[in-house]
């Protein structure tokens, strides 16, 4: 027996359906593709299609030179001597492999302010590069442009390059993009400057006769308006909404962001609490919209103070302190990188090639150091076919699986583990490159 009358029942059991569809389609949920690691960013006018290659040769050269066995690494990132051996293995193979997963060919504060004719130039001779990359196969997965700040002051010359470079690169490349082409929009303060930018993809898109929702962009909040307006209430959900679909990632600006919070450069470092609550924001309101959030830079170079001039050789005190300051970079470059991982930030930016190893460095060991426990947790899911599980001392509930499976994804998708160590869980390759957890519980059911 019941109380409801039947039209009664009806009418809320749609009313819940049309605000779940609502929720689903505002939060379909963390995307299953595959996250860069980091973006590299460098002035367009360097850029050369063989970049990437190079940039990966220098990080080669510096972890040889500076931390020539997996011991003396593992001491210089403070990573456990248990892994050292693994993870220096790991981070050789990446180096040669597959250096840069991520590189923007930067029009804004790697380049400067420059006269239009040198800017139009730079900006036809990076998209031929970027032409004869993309021909060559010599790009990394993820590539992309970030132009100016469409300032009043600003604004014209950064949509000028980007014409100008997209009309060069699609005629060189008939009408080809490279794979997972970004542009990346600096020093946002108003919806109304992303929504310009998506205006311009729609008006290009049909004029360079490629397909409508080609050109994607993401967002760079590095100002305390880009967090909250004028009412106190979140720029972001406005940010994302003026994107109408086309938003790839969210990243965070460091230093532009704790400057505009007027903290004095001494203190402007990528764990200052001002940026930890810039990026809390970032994840509350990001959080199951399926765009990728990316933090800041280091900005300590891993650079060596000593050079020894042509025909002669550095004393040993240089070059111990060579090591010291290369050292001493790693180990920061590694700590914020750790406090980014702890955080749920994923990726992060790199600006000199000697940061990769410290990069890979830290990150493979968080996987690794996380490895035994997220593979008897996945395990007991797939067992179960998601069923809540009791696992140690964690409780977890079905909703966690794909958590857990993007542990596996990201891991693999970087390097840091193995595909044989994710198929340890008891999934098969078919099911870890499916990328779902619920069609792994869903195929398994039917079986």
């Amino acid at each position: 027996m019941t109380s409801l009358p039947e039209g009664t029942a009806r009418d809320f059991h749609q009313r819940l359906q049309k605000a779940q569809d609502a929720f689903a389609a505002r939060y379909p949920g963390e995307s299953s593709s595959r996250q860069p690691v980091h973006t590299v960013y460098g002035g367009a006018h360097l850029f050369k299609s063989d970049t990437v290659k190079k940039l990966g040769e220098i990080a080669l050269r510096s972890l040889g030179e500076y931390a020539p066995e997996a011991k003396t690494f593992a001491e210089a990132i403070g990573i456990r001597a248990d892994l050292a051996e693994k993870v220096y293995a790991r981070v050789q193979e990446k180096l040669r492999r597959e250096a840069v997963e991520d590189f923007r060919i930067d029009f804004e504060d790697g380049y400067g302010n420059r006269p239009d004719s040198e800017e139009d130039g730079h900006a036809r001779q990076a998209a031929e590069e970027t032409a004869k990359g993309l021909e060559q196969g010599t790009l990394p997965p993820f590539v992309g442009i970030r132009i100016k700040t469409f300032s009043a002051e600003l604004g014209p010359r950064a949509l000028r390059t980007l014409d100008l470079y997209l009309t060069t690169l699609i005629a060189r490349t008939g009408g080809r993009l490279p794979p997972s082409f970004v542009v990346t929009l600096p020093k946002v303060v108003s919806p109304a400057q992303v929504s310009v930018l998506v205006d311009a993809f729609e008006a290009l898109e049909p004029k360079l006769r490629i397909p409508r929702g080609a050109l994607r962009m993401e967002s760079m909040i590095e100002t305390t308006q880009s967090i909250l307006d004028e009412n106190g209430e979140s720029m972001l959900p406005k940010l994302l909404a003026a994107a109408r679909g086309r938003c790839f990632a969210a990243h965070f600006g460091t230093y532009d962001y704790t400057a505009s919070c007027n903290i004095v450069s001494t203190y402007q470092s990528m764990r200052h609490p001002a940026c930890d609550f810039a990026k809390h924001m970032m994840k509350v309101a990001y959080a199951g919209t399926g765009i990728f959030l990316s933090d800041g830079a280091t900005t300590t170079m891993p650079i060596a103070p000593h050079k020894a001039a042509k025909g002669t050789q550095l004393s040993p005190e240089q070059v111990r302190d060579n090591q010291r300051a290369v050292h001493a970079a790693w180990r920061l470059h590694a700590d914020d990188l750790r406090h980014s991982l702890v955080n749920g930030f994923y990726q992060g930016w790199d600006l000199h090639p000697a940061q990769l190893p410290s990069r890979y460095g830290a990150l493979y060991a968080f996987f690794l150091e996380g490895l035994a426990g997220a593979t008897e947790r996945l395990r007991n899911f797939v067992g179960k076919l998601g069923q809540a599980t009791l696992s140690g001392d964690t409780f977890d509930d079905a909703a966690t699986g794909q958590g857990l499976l993007n542990f596996f994804l990201r891991g693999t998708g970087c390097g840091a583990l193995s595909e044989e160590e994710a198929l340890a869980t008891g999934i098969t390759l078919e099911e870890l490159r499916g990328r779902s957890f619920a069609k792994i519980a869903q195929n398994r059911r039917k079986g």
